[in-house]
């Protein structure tokens, strides 16, 4: 009996091994995890492929494909879209080089950005870039804490923030820096070179005072009604009045006692009382923007930002205004050097709830860099690097006015606001009390004693 089941038990070894000597199911290709980890002797002694032999993938097998990146949505505030060319032209150049990445674009009237988005930030808004339009706007929302600091981006970047030539240095508080400037302007005047021609009037100079600029904008007032030429105009902001009091850089719009501007809200005052400008109450209640009654050419003169450059240029490349303009320096006070005049800084940021940090920060590193900055400029706006590469594209623009040169020289630029903490009830006193003055529902006097009252008392809490 035992030797029987000897006999079985080799009957069965022999057919195990014949069964593993045939031809089965192949072993398994992938090496247990303990043999994977063996030591590179103890693996078969078969010769090695030669190296550009084992890069070469086997011919029925495709070659590995790269990593797919995530996509991912951004959102960004902005103004005034269908009226502002560099908006959508810089998101466009990034979206090239990052088709995993869309922008999207959040427009709000120039008029309510500020409301809006200081409304949106306090509500807990996701919206990932927050274009932060000025210095008030700025100091609320990071004293608010409702945008982060970059300097740990700037630094794994090894961002040189030299290329702002001191924007850099402006946005800083408390040393920290929380948005890169992309747009730095200047205020300049502009003006029909149509109109001017057909009441022959002599242009604007690039060294012309406040006194020569009322002269000359009472020179090219005419006509009444819906023909009527305005000889200057003064926007709804209150900038467009107190800018030319600061020049002379022995006050700011951060002060105690306002009576220094008060020659100059005469000079506007006079000249809406002689129909020389609209009138201030009506522009306001209509909406109505500065934009418009230049390109509809019912006004001669109009003070305001580098920035309007580009809508310009756009206008007449597409057909919608067909007259001459050009641009001179800002106008000065007397005794104050020609070239003198106030400047914007205009920054991005990062919205402290933003889900896509990491990914903002990389557009708002390409938008305020020098690609931005040439396509910025490529637009007919001034970005805030100024490098020769940048400048030589904004200078070989088509339909840029020969004279832009010169009217962008400057001696002089004052910051429309300066940093301060209580910038943001300043500017509000300003304003109510620009509203007042302006709407003449208060005099010169008593609106710059009330304004000198309340920033007095919101200066000392």
């Amino acid at each position: 009996m035992k030797r029987l089941q000897v006999y079985l038990t080799l009957i069965v070894l022999a057919m195990l091994v014949l069964t593993a000597c045939g031809t089965g199911t192949p072993e398994p290709t992938a090496a247990p995890a303990e043999e994977a980890a063996a030591p590179a002797e103890a693996a078969p002694t078969a010769e090695a492929a030669p190296a550009e032999e084992e890069a070469e993938p086997p011919a029925d097998e495709a070659p590995p494909e790269e990593p797919v990146q995530e996509s991912v949505t951004l959102s960004m505030s902005v103004w005034d879209l269908s009226t502002t060319p560099y908006w959508q032209a810089v998101v466009d150049a990034y979206e090239a080089q990052n088709p995993n990445v869309t922008v999207e674009l959040l427009d709000i009237s120039s008029a309510e950005y500020t409301d809006n988005v200081n409304i949106m930030l306090s509500g807990g808004d996701e919206t990932d870039i927050i274009t932060v339009k000025d210095i008030p706007s700025y100091s609320a929302m990071l004293t608010r804490n409702q945008i982060i600091p970059l300097g740990d981006y700037i630094e794994l970047d090894g961002l040189d923030l030299g290329v702002y030539s001191g924007a850099a240095e402006e946005l800083t508080y408390e040393g920290k820096l929380y948005a890169l400037p992309f747009r730095s302007d200047i205020w300049i005047l502009y003006y029909n070179k149509d109109l001017f021609d057909q009441a022959g009037v002599a242009y604007p100079t690039n060294d012309m005072t406040w006194g020569q600029y009322d002269e000359t904008a009472r020179a090219m007032t005419s006509g009444s009604g819906a023909d009527k030429v305005y000889g200057t105009h003064y926007h709804t902001w209150r900038s467009t009045v107190q800018l030319a009091t600061v020049q002379d850089g022995e006050n700011t719009v951060i002060s105690d006692n306002y009576s220094f501007m008060k020659p100059i809200y005469d000079m506007v005052i006079s000249m809406q009382d002689d129909g020389i400008i609209m009138d201030y109450g009506s522009l306001k209640a209509g909406s109505i923007h500065y934009s418009g009654v230049f390109k509809n050419q019912q006004i001669a003169m109009l003070p305001m930002g580098s920035w309007f450059i580009g809508s310009l240029i756009a206008a007449k490349d597409s057909g919608e205004i067909d007259f001459n303009w050009g641009i001179a320096q800002y106008p000065h006070p007397e005794g104050v050097a020609a070239g003198t005049t106030a400047g914007t800084l205009t920054s991005l940021a990062i919205n402290a709830n933003s889900q896509n940090k990491d990914a903002a920060w990389d557009f708002i590193k390409f938008y305020s860099g020098v690609e931005g900055a040439k396509v910025l400029a490529a637009t007919g706006n001034l970005p805030a690097i100024r490098t020769p590469e940048v400048l030589d594209v904004f200078a070989s623009l088509d339909g840029v006015p020969a004279e832009t040169s010169e009217a962008l020289q400057t001696t002089t630029v004052r910051l429309e606001l300066p940093m301060d903490p209580n910038v943001g009830v300043v500017e509000q006193i300003l304003n109510e009390e620009h509203d007042l003055i302006m709407t003449e529902s208060v005099s010169v006097d008593d609106g710059l004693a009330e304004m000198s009252a309340r920033v007095s008392a919101a200066l000392d809490q």
